[in-house]
C-alpha cells in the first residue's frame, strides 16, 4: 500500500471553464488525470489532493466530479484550495458523501490522518503576492494568521493520532498546504517556521499552472517544499516513499 499526492485537478464535468488558459499541457486533461491516475494508483493505495479539486459551484454541480474521483483506484483525501467554492463545514461535507454514497473519499479539515508511514497534515495556507511588492496587506495578514494557526491544529491531531495509536511506528509528519509557502522570492515567514518548529521536513503544495521551469524541489530551512500541481507532474498522482 502506497501514498501519492497530486494537485490541482480542477474538473469541471457539470460547469463550463477551461484551463487552456494555462497553455496546450491542460488539452483533455481530465481524460489525462484518469490515464495517469489508474496507471500509477492501485485498489490499496491512498491519494492525497491538495486542493483546487473541483470548479464546481454548488452540491449539485459537484456531483459528477466527485462520481468521476469515487470511480478512480484507492482512497481519496481532499485539501481545500483557493477555488473549491464548494466547500462547506466538515458536517455538511460528511453528509454530502453519506447522500451520495461516496466510500473512497475523505477531507483533510482541521484534521489529521494516519497513513501508512506517515502522519498527513494540512490546510489551504496562503500565498500573499503582496509581500514580493512590499505592500502591506492588512487583510491578508488576518488570513495567514488564520491558516498558520489552522496548519497547527492539523499537526497537533496529527501527533495526537500518532500518540494514540501506540503502536512504537515511527511516522513522518508531512505538510500539504494547498498554497506554496515559500516560490520565487516569496517566504510566508510565519507557516515556514511553523513547519520547522513542528519538525516537518517535506511539505507538498500546488496552485502553480504553467511555470513548467520551476523547480520541482526547493529545500529551505532543512525542509524540501515538492511542487505536485496536476500540469506540472503531467497528471501522474506522484507516490510519497518512506525516507
Amino acid at each position: 500500500m502506497s501514498v501519492f499526492v497530486i494537485g490541482d485537478l480542477h474538473l469541471s464535468r457539470s460547469t463550463e471553464k477551461p484551463m487552456d488558459i494555462f497553455g496546450p499541457r491542460w488539452d483533455h486533461y481530465m481524460e489525462k488525470i484518469e490515464a495517469g491516475w489508474k496507471s500509477t494508483v492501485g485498489e490499496n493505495d491512498t491519494v492525497l489532493v491538495a486542493g483546487d479539486v473541483s470548479w464546481a459551484m454548488t452540491r449539485e454541480e459537484l456531483i459528477p466530479d466527485f462520481d468521476f474521483i469515487e470511480a478512480l483506484p484507492g482512497k481519496k483525501i481532499l485539501l481545500k484550495g483557493n477555488h473549491d467554492y464548494w466547500w462547506q463545514t466538515q458536517a455538511k461535507l460528511d453528509a454530502f458523501l453519506a447522500e451520495h454514497g461516496y466510500q473512497s473519499i475523505s477531507f483533510l479539515h482541521n484534521n489529521a490522518v494516519l497513513c501508512e508511514d506517515f502522519i498527513l497534515c494540512g490546510s489551504r495556507g496562503w500565498y500573499d503576492e503582496s509581500r514580493e511588492k512590499l505592500v502591506e496587506n492588512a487583510s491578508n495578514a488576518k488570513i495567514i494568521a488564520r491558516e498558520t494557526q489552522r496548519i497547527k491544529c492539523s499537526i497537533d491531531a496529527g501527533k495526537a493520532l500518532a500518540a494514540a495509536a501506540n503502536d512504537g511506528k515511527e511516522r513522518e509528519l508531512v505538510a500539504f498546504p494547498h498554497f506554496p509557502p515559500i516560490f520565487k522570492g516569496y517566504l510566508c515567514d510565519e507557516i515556514v517556521g511553523l513547519l520547522y518548529r513542528e519538525g516537518v521536513e517535506r511539505c507538498y503544495y500546488g496552485h502553480i499552472h504553467g511555470n513548467y521551469e520551476a523547480p520541482a524541489v526547493i529545500r529551505y530551512a532543512d525542509m524540501d517544499f515538492i511542487l505536485i500541481s496536476a500540469d506540472y507532474v503531467n497528471f501522474v498522482p506522484q507516490k510519497i516513499d518512506p525516507k
